[in-house]
């Protein structure tokens, strides 16, 4: 990312200082949601619900941060590659790239 490019936040306290920080030394502008508009980040909000619903609710592994991570990568890769996503016509992220843009789809 460069200074033509931008991230989002919802300006939750979770290392703000830290982060913002991280992006002004980067060059990245950020644009902070205003409070208590989920609304206006629609697809992070319902992205996280279902991880809440898929993943959390069912993870009974250690909690420390390694194992956490670990099993993240493989729902992550769950998540984007076999299951399917009613709002992408039943297809998986990663096939919705491959079919609608091929040029961003990652390669094997």
């Amino acid at each position: 990312m460069g200074a033509d490019q931008a991230i989002q936040i919802d300006g939750g306290s979770e290392f703000q200082a830290d982060f913002e920080h991280a992006c002004v030394e980067r060059g990245i502008r950020l644009f902070v949601l205003p409070p208590h508009s989920p609304k206006l980040n629609g697809h992070v909000e319902r992205a996280q619900r279902t991880h809440k619903e898929e993943f959390y609710a069912y993870y009974d592994g250690a909690l420390d941060l390694a194992s956490l991570n670990n099993a993240l990568r493989r729902w992550e890769r769950v998540y984007n590659t076999i299951r399917p996503h009613h709002s992408l016509a039943s297809r998986t992220p990663a096939r919705y790239l491959q079919e609608c843009f091929p040029s961003l789809a990652p390669t094997a």
